[in-house]
């Protein structure tokens, strides 16, 4: 069966808006847009939980990681958001759907925010509409959301955002600045189906 999906509210170019925030696809194009993305990626705190495949380290390195990200979306395999203040259109930060298998109708969510931003509800913000619009504009049934053990914020936001904490995967991400050692991360998920978390 084709995924129930509203042609308005998908594709590479969706823009979504709510709760003070303004989400919308990375700009590979644009200079302020490969700084903020540098600048999030370099972030000590950032690292300190997340270990991309590939690092991103200079301006040639963000516009390759963004254009990859921008190349996702045009395959329906990902979307990427620049996450904003509505009202001023402040960079807030980003947050992402990731690994869509619409055969499965589930996806997978990540997200980080800038030093200057954190403390403002930020990410349970834009995680509520981000999860919004992957059920009613991708169609999809679950989404899942993992994050290192002892990231206690992040497994706050989760569980503020009606993602249910389902259990430990042992060994399932890379150990801080590492690709050849592992650490244990917390698996959270919420289904189509939950009940809708109270607003922020």
């Amino acid at each position: 069966m084709a995924p129930l999906r509203d042609p308005s509210l998908t594709g590479p170019h969706a823009e979504l808006h709510g709760h003070g925030l303004s989400l919308r696809p990375w700009d590979a194009g644009s200079g302020t847009d490969i700084d903020t993305w540098l600048r999030g990626m370099r972030d000590p705190e950032f690292r300190r939980w997340n270990t991309p495949l590939r690092l991103v380290t200079d301006p040639a390195s963000a516009r390759e990681s963004l254009l990859a990200r921008a190349q996702s979306a045009t395959e329906g395999t990902s979307v990427s958001f620049r996450v904003a203040d509505a009202h001023t259109g402040e960079a807030l930060g980003h947050i992402g759907v990731n690994e869509i298998k619409y055969h499965l109708k589930i996806a997978r969510v990540g997200y980080w925010v800038l030093p200057e931003a954190r403390g403002r509800g930020v990410a349970t913000r834009a995680l509520l509409l981000a999860a919004g619009w992957a059920f009613a504009g991708l169609g999809l049934h679950r989404l899942e959301l993992d994050h290192a053990v002892g990231h206690d914020v992040s497994c706050r936001i989760a569980r503020r955002c009606g993602f249910a904490y389902e259990g430990t995967l042992r060994g399932a991400v890379f150990q801080e600045g590492r690709h050849d050692a592992f650490r244990d991360a917390h698996l959270h998920a919420r289904l189509a189906t939950d009940p809708d978390p109270a607003d922020p």
